[in-house]
């Protein structure tokens, strides 16, 4: 997931929904907000014994940090939360949606049903030892740019505790833990939405890492992402020059016109790409080249009809230097849509949790990290606050998370487990991931999620409210799809990442 502070242009505006049946502008207040339900009886026990497992969880954060598993192949981190999650007593169901890492643990039974998403996957090239200064573990190897180690640790601290809760208090319902694998481009969670996997859920929480505390209450950009795969016919470079026909030429002329395609697209528009083959040799024409397209914007129409040109700008380039391409989909994850009624429990849990203190070490660590290449710096100070709750503006991010919220009332907190200023996808928020900074912001983010499970428990009319909010932002005529139709989990998307 890519998040940023929301740009100053965008976020005077309000954006309507464009998806299929969605009529409601998601920037909307609803009309009259009910009053806040009671907080959930006897939860102080339940903070407490987080407390007291702080380390634990920290420690398998910190082992999945160092597996720093790519997506789809995130065998060990995912196994290791499977594992803490079976002998706290939950039955834990493997493989789900055709996604071998993925996975459901789930205690207790009947209604509600709530459930609690974490994801583990790391980002390719960023890797990056737990210190102030850039110092790779393993030189191109991948790194938890984007936190997810901490993602998953806190999400399986939470669910426990919630299922502790549940049973000292007697409470009916059932509490999944649902891991989510390749959140990083790979939309896993998009085919577990495809296949049912949220089906009888009630109510989705979740977080993400970051470097302030705040519930998210901003929409999140739609995006599609593919790799096209240029052809051509090798031939000595120089000797017989006129007998070959350059894939690589292919995937840089189309990346001169996505490039020129810039100026004509609608605003709020984001293109990136990387080229992930470009041959072997120089004095080879290449036969064959790859390049990696991410097209974003907060409606997902717009989004679609940029796809469109630049899939005929690999068309055309193709055409023009006398090679063939062909497009391997990837992904791709609706706009996240805010559901403000448990926005609201949220924050209030999120203010009882409230922040956390550098150490005078922290600090340390902290100030000299601010000081590092390409850095905003932002007062420390940030750890111990809790941002006001604001409503449907634009950010700048994308997460597969924005299926499941156009499916069931779904909730997200981001928490300060980066030094302020930190942005994400860096070897900065790599190495304070890997350190005390990040573990005590993970704990924020499991009490919080904690708690407010623990309040939908104790309140089904605020779930109903939510799903009251969620389908009159949908609209009457919303169905569910998916760009990715029914195409199979790309399990290799990240081959050759993993050095």
């Amino acid at each position: 997931m890519h998040r940023s502070r929301l740009r100053p242009a965008l976020a005077a505006r309000t954006l309507a929904l464009s998806l299929v049946g969605a009529v409601a502008p998601a920037s909307a207040p609803l009309a009259a907000q009910p009053a806040l339900p009671k907080p959930a009886l006897n939860t102080a026990p339940m903070l407490a014994a987080l407390d007291a497992s702080a380390e634990r969880y920290a420690g398998v954060a910190k082992q999945i940090w160092g597996f720093a598993e790519v997506g789809y192949m995130e065998e060990k981190s995912s196994a290791l939360l499977q594992s803490e999650l079976k002998n706290a007593g939950f039955t834990v169901k493997a493989g789900v949606a055709g996604e071998p890492t993925a996975f459901i643990a789930e205690y207790g039974s009947g209604k509600p049903v709530i459930a609690i998403l974490g994801e583990f996957d790391a980002l390719p090239g960023l890797s990056q030892d737990a210190v102030p200064e850039r110092k790779p573990i393993r030189a191109g190897a991948p790194g938890h740019g984007c936190g997810h180690h901490l993602f998953g640790a806190a999400s399986t601290a939470a669910a426990i505790s919630v299922k502790e809760w549940m049973i000292a208090n007697k409470v009916k319902g059932t509490i999944r833990m649902i891991g989510t694998p390749a959140e990083e481009g790979g939309s896993g969670k998009v085919y577990m939405v495809r296949d049912g996997v949220f089906n009888d859920v009630d109510a989705v929480i979740a977080w993400h890492p970051g470097d302030e505390n705040a519930a998210t209450g901003e929409r999140t950009m739609a995006n599609i992402t593919g790799k096209f795969r240029f052809h051509g016919i090798s031939s000595h470079a120089a000797a017989a020059p006129e007998r070959g026909r350059s894939a690589l030429d292919g995937v840089e002329v189309m990346n001169v016109m996505t490039n020129f395609l810039r100026e004509h697209v609608p605003d709020g528009t984001r293109i990136h790409y990387v080229v992930t083959n470009g041959g072997k040799a120089p004095n080879v024409v290449p036969d064959e080249a790859e390049v990696y397209y991410y097209v974003r914007h907060v409606d997902m129409n717009v989004v679609k009809n940029v796809w469109g040109r630049v899939v005929e700008a690999a068309k055309g380039a193709a055409i023009g230097t006398g090679t063939t391409s062909e497009l391997q989909l990837i992904g791709s994850v609706y706009s996240l849509l805010p559901n403000e009624t448990l926005l609201r429990v949220e924050q209030r849990a999120l203010e009882r949790v409230g922040g956390y203190t550098l150490s005078p070490e922290e600090r340390v660590f902290a100030e000299k990290l601010q000081k590092s290449e390409a850095f905003v710096p932002v007062a420390l100070e940030a750890t111990q606050k809790i941002k006001p709750l604001v409503v449907g503006q634009p950010g700048a991010g994308s997460t597969d998370v924005g299926d499941v919220s156009w499916m069931v009332p779904t909730v997200q907190l981001g928490a300060a487990t980066w030094v302020p200023g930190t942005a994400a996808h860096s070897w900065q928020a790599v190495a304070a991931g890997g350190m005390s900074i990040g573990s005590k912001g993970m704990m924020v983010a499991a009490k919080t999620m904690a708690l407010t499970a623990a309040d939908l428990f104790a309140s089904p009319a605020t779930i109903a409210e939510a799903k009251k909010e969620l389908d009159a932002k949908r609209g009457p005529n919303f169905k569910y799809e998916t760009v990715l139709g029914n195409q199979k989990p790309q399990l290799d998307y990240r081959k050759g990442t993993t050095n």
